[in-house]
């Protein structure tokens, strides 16, 4: 067996939070467990390290949701994200944000907008671009 790598994983044992999950498992059962789950600022991390290697349009996608709707405002999740940028992964992760994402018709707001309409959106691919700009912004504070 392999151990999975994932550049930037170490970072979701650092930016945590333990949820509560409860209700009914696939077989009825009534079920309560509380788990750790990874933080916005180290799922930013993963994902942003994620979309440059893979490219995939659902991380695109994740990126775009989380930083448009965690917490109250895109400062929340550079709240959550600040504490991490000393470490390398982080760091990658912001540069690769910049490259792929500030730009409209950069890949991440096209992938982003296929993954969501099968086709570019300009107003889309203009929000995910000032989204990100702004967390960029935050980030730097």
């Amino acid at each position: 067996m392999a151990a999975v790598v994932a550049p930037g994983l170490h970072l979701a044992f650092q930016n945590r939070k333990r949820v509560q999950l409860g209700e009914r498992t696939i077989l009825g059962e009534s079920a309560s467990r509380e788990i750790w789950v990874c933080g916005s600022g180290a799922f930013i991390v993963l994902k942003a390290l994620a979309f440059h290697i893979r490219g995939e349009n659902k991380d695109a996608y994740d990126l775009f949701y989380v930083i448009r709707n965690y917490g109250d405002a895109v400062a929340d999740v550079a709240g959550q994200l600040r504490p991490l940028l000393t470490d390398e992964s982080a760091k990658t992760a912001l540069a690769h944000l910049r490259s792929d994402f500030l730009d409209p018709k950069a890949v991440g707001p096209r992938r982003l907008a296929e993954f969501l309409y099968g086709r570019e959106d300009a107003n889309l691919q203009a929000d995910a671009a000032a989204f990100v700009r702004q967390l960029l912004e935050e980030c730097s504070r």
